[in-house]
C-alpha cells in the first residue's frame, strides 16, 4: 500500500474531463511489426514497472490521499489498442491521432496508462513505409518526465535482440481487501505524521529566505525570476477539451553548435533560446506580443541516484524569463543563459525538496473541490499568471534503442495543460536528435503547425547568427 505523494495527488485532483493529467508521447519505429507481436512483448515485461498494473484506490469521503495497490483484475489487453492511418499515412495523419487521443482522459477504474498501436505509416519522410507509431499515454500520479525516461529504458533494448527479463512471480492465495475503518484510521495516522512535519517545514522555508536574502546582499547577485511576474499572454486562458499537438526534430550537433553564441551556455539554455524565438515569431504574428518577456517554468528534478528507478514525481521549478522583448536572437541567448545561471545558483543553495514537503499538508478532498471551482469560476484570468508556459526537458540516450527487434526512429513527447496555462513544450533527445514538442488547447494555439514551423526557423536563425559570427572572425 503506498499513498499518493502531496505533488502526484496534485495531478489527481486538478484532473477534469477537459484537462486530462498524463503524459506520453509518440513514438515512431522502423519498419514493419505485428500487433500480436507487441502484445506478447510488452506482456512479457509490463510486471517489471509496477505502476502498470497497480490501481488507484480511494480513501472513503476523500478523507485522505489515494493510494497505488496491485489490480487483482489486471489484463493487459484492456491497455493496447490497435489502429492504423487512413491514407495517405503521413505526418498530418499522425499528428491529428495524436492530438485526439491526448484530448482523452485515462479510465481511473484501471491502472493508468494505455499504448495505441498505430500502423500505415506510408508517406512521411525519411520513414520507411509501412513503419508503425506507439503512442503512450501515462498519468502524471504515477509518473514524471525522469522516471518516464526510466520507464522508456526498462522497455527498450539497446540491441536488436531483445534482453532477458526476471519472469513473474506469481503471488498464491487472494490478497485481502483493506476495510473502510483501516483505510480511514491509516489516513487519520498519515495525517498527523505530516502535521507533526510543520515545524521542520517552517524551518527549512526560513533558512531558505535568509539565505536567498544573505545571497542577494553578501554576493551583489540579483535575484532570480519568481513567479507572478510574467506578463497575461494568450497562453494564459482557460483550456477547452481538444488538444492540438506537433513537433519539431532538430539536429543535436547543430544544436550544440549554437552554444558558442553565449560564454557559459548550455544545451538548454539553447533550446530555451530557439522556444523564445518560437515564441516571439509567434505572438507577434498574432498581434499579441507582450511588452515584458514572457515567462517558462523549467521543472528540475529533485531526484537522487538512488532514487533513480523510483516512479513518482520528484520535481522542483525554476522560473526563466525568456527574453521575449528582444529583437536579436543573440541577445535573447544571452539573457536566458545569465537568468539560468543565475536561477541555478539559488536553486542550488535552497534544499527544493525539503520545501516540497508543504505539499503533502494539503487534504486531498478540500484540495478537489478547491481546484474544481478555479476551473469552473474562470479564476485564472482573474490574476496575474503564476508564469506563462512550461519547457521540461528530458535527456533521453545517445545510443539506438529496439523496441521487439525494431529501431526506435524518433521520440516526441507530451505533457498536460491546465486552465491559466495552456501551452506546454517536452523537449526529449534521443540517439544524436532533439524534439520539441509543444501541446496546446484548439482555442490557444490552433494553429500548432505554424508554431512547429517557427521553432524550426528559430533554430536556423541562432544557425545564421552563428556562421555571420564566425565569418566577421575569419574576416578580421
Amino acid at each position: 500500500m503506498e499513498t499518493l505523494s502531496g505533488i502526484d495527488a496534485a495531478f489527481l485532483y486538478m484532473e477534469t474531463t477537459k484537462m486530462p493529467m498524463h503524459i506520453g508521447g509518440v513514438a515512431i519505429l522502423e519498419g514493419a511489426l505485428e500487433f500480436e507481436q507487441f502484445k506478447l512483448f510488452l506482456s512479457e515485461r509490463v510486471h517489471t514497472v509496477p505502476k502498470l498494473t497497480q490501481k488507484l484506490v480511494s480513501i472513503p469521503f476523500n478523507l485522505g490521499k489515494p493510494y497505488w495497490d496491485e489490480d487483482m483484475e489486471f489484463d493487459i489487453a484492456r491497455h493496447l489498442h490497435h489502429t492504423a492511418l487512413p491514407k495517405p499515412g503521413g505526418w498530418k495523419e499522425l499528428r491529428y491521432l495524436a492530438s485526439r487521443l491526448f484530448s482523452q482522459q485515462l479510465n481511473r477504474d484501471r491502472p493508468l496508462w494505455e499504448f495505441i498501436f498505430v500502423e500505415g505509416l506510408d508517406t512521411i519522410a525519411q520513414v520507411p513505409k509501412g513503419s508503425v507509431a506507439l503512442i503512450s499515454k501515462v498519468h502524471h500520479a504515477g509518473f514524471d518526465g525522469k522516471s518516464g525516461a526510466d520507464l522508456m529504458a526498462m522497455l527498450y533494448d539497446v540491441s536488436p535482440e531483445p534482453k532477458q527479463v526476471p519472469q513473474l512471480i506469481v503471488k498464491r492465495g487472494r490478497q485481502e481487501k483493506i476495510g473502510a475503518l483501516e483505510l480511514l484510521s491509516k489516513s487519520a495516522m498519515k495525517s498527523i505524521s505530516n502535521t507533526s512535519n510543520v515545524p521542520k517545514l517552517l524551518w527549512n522555508a526560513g533558512k531558505a529566505a535568509a539565505k536567498t536574502g544573505m545571497m542577494a546582499r553578501q554576493h551583489g547577485l540579483k535575484m532570480p525570476t519568481l513567479p507572478f511576474s510574467a506578463p497575461p499572454s494568450s497562453f494564459n486562458k482557460q483550456v477547452v477539451a481538444e488538444r492540438t499537438w506537433n513537433s519539431a526534430v532538430l539536429d543535436m550537433k547543430r544544436v550544440k553548435a549554437l552554444r558558442q553564441l553565449a560564454p557559459g551556455a548550455t544545451v538548454n539554455d539553447v533550446i530555451l533560446a530557439i522556444c523564445a524565438g518560437a515564441i516571439r515569431r509567434y505572438l507577434l504574428k498574432h498581434g499579441a506580443l507582450p511588452k515584458k518577456p514572457l515567462v517558462a517554468m523549467v521543472p528540475v528534478s529533485t531526484r537522487t541516484e538512488n532514487e533513480k528507478n523510483a516512479m513518482g514525481n520528484q520535481v522542483s521549478a525554476m522560473y526563466v524569463s525568456l527574453a521575449t522583448h528582444l529583437q536579436s536572437p543573440v541577445e535573447r541567448l544571452r539573457t536566458i543563459c545569465a537568468d539560468t545561471t543565475m536561477g541555478k545558483k539559488y536553486q542550488n543553495a535552497i534544499d527544493a525538496k525539503s520545501l516540497m514537503g508543504f505539499a503533502e499538508l494539503v487534504p486531498f478532498g478540500l484540495a478537489g473541490v478547491a481546484s474544481r471551482f478555479y476551473s469552473r469560476a474562470a479564476l485564472s484570468e482573474r490574476h496575474s499568471p503564476f508564469f506563462n508556459l512550461v519547457i521540461t526537458n528530458v535527456p533521453g540516450p545517445q545510443i539506438p534503442l529496439y523496441l521487439a527487434g525494431k529501431k526506435l526512429l524518433v521520440n516526441m513527447g507530451t505533457a498536460p495543460i491546465f486552465d491559466g496555462m495552456g501551452l506546454i513544450m517536452p523537449v526529449c533527445s534521443y540517439a544524436g536528435t532533439i524534439t520539441i514538442s509543444p501541446t496546446s488547447s484548439v482555442n490557444i494555439v490552433p494553429d500548432m503547425d505554424r508554431f512547429c514551423r517557427y521553432l524550426r526557423e528559430s533554430a536556423n536563425e541562432l544557425e545564421q547568427a552563428a556562421l555571420e559570427g564566425e565569418l566577421i572572425e575569419a574576416k578580421a
